[in-house]
């Protein structure tokens, strides 16, 4: 695993929101307080000021919310298109991080980006948020349906079935790697996936990595808010294997990773260990490692300086994985 250096340090912008926030008591919180949070949080992160955080959607794409009706829900995604029009353009499906809260409008910033500039269909999935009655595998459902059904529905939504990707950060990375593996079991082809910050390890030793305890309190992720989402995601009775990548059987013949770690993270050797496995068993894996950030960084360029590196690699990594 890698060290970080003692001298390692968030951004100044990410110190001074930690600063003048309040950290709620994550584990004695009820169903109802979580509701509150989360409807909160959810709001300031779809708000007009929050773009100084969340940065400033490329003026290249188009976004809009659009309804999937699957066979048994509904879902809300929301679509990222490229200005001038295109049919048969690259499908990249993504998720977004949180887990008990979030939403796709949190990562405006890099998906109009992705959409103007690969140029493709970027199509974020509204997945269902982690809570008492929701376990982890409602979103991962969500995430592989929607992909499913776009895919099978290609020349509706202006896409080309053959080159298809996924990408997902946080939650959505454990979302959209377990995706892959499903296509790879079904025969849907995918080009590439991305694994931002990525959480791939639900069961109890997945707080046993060394970055778990080194970055215990970090800014942007706390293990008590890693211990109330592996409460929520895996309930008693369920196998925290079946949600947990890492832990798959056999990760041979997937799509090709590119595997993004902010290094002041607690689930920075979550990433690690997972390009690692991916290698191990013949799937190419990248992993870059970006010092000094923090979770959830591709979603907040406006504090996070390396969010601006991050985006221009994964556009430069899609561009080649998605070419005709």
């Amino acid at each position: 695993m890698s060290e970080v250096t003692a001298t390692e340090r968030p951004p100044l912008g990410i110190r001074l929101m930690h600063a003048l926030g309040k950290e709620p008591d994550w584990l004695a919180m009820t169903a109802e307080e979580l509701a509150v949070i989360r409807e909160t949080v959810n709001r300031k992160r779809s708000s007009r000021l929050a773009r100084l955080i969340t940065g400033f959607p490329d003026r290249g794409a188009t976004i809009r919310w659009q309804e999937v009706a699957l066979p048994d829900r509904r879902l809300q995604v929301r679509v990222y298109r490229p200005l001038v029009g295109q049919a048969g353009l690259p499908l990249v499906l993504h998720v977004h991080g949180g887990g008990f809260v979030g939403t796709a409008v949190q990562s405006d910033w890099a998906n109009s980006h992705l959409a103007a500039r690969l140029p493709a269909v970027v199509v974020s999935v509204e997945h269902r948020l982690l809570d008492q009655e929701t376990p982890l595998s409602a979103a991962v459902d969500d995430g592989w349906d929607v992909l499913r059904h776009v895919v099978r529905h290609a020349v509706e939504w202006g896409v080309d079935p053959a080159r298809v990707a996924v990408f997902g950060e946080s939650t959505g990375s454990l979302v959209t790697a377990l995706a892959a593996i499903r296509a790879r079991e079904s025969g849907l082809p995918l080009r590439a996936q991305v694994l931002v910050n990525a959480a791939v390890d639900l069961t109890s030793t997945g707080f046993d990595h060394a970055s778990m305890n080194r970055h215990a309190d970090s800014p942007t992720l706390t293990l008590t808010q890693m211990r109330l989402f592996q409460r929520l995601a895996v309930p008693p009775g369920t196998d925290p294997r079946t949600v947990s990548p890492l832990h798959a059987d056999d990760l041979g013949g997937l799509a090709p990773a590119l595997v993004v770690v902010p290094t002041i993270d607690p689930v920075a050797d979550h990433g690690r260990c997972y390009a690692e496995r991916l290698r191990a068993a013949g799937t190419p894996a990248r992993l870059t490692e970006y010092p000094g950030a923090t979770h959830a960084f591709l979603s907040m360029p406006g504090v996070v300086p390396q969010a601006k590196a991050a985006r221009a690699e994964i556009v430069e990594y899609l561009q080649e994985a998605l070419a005709g």
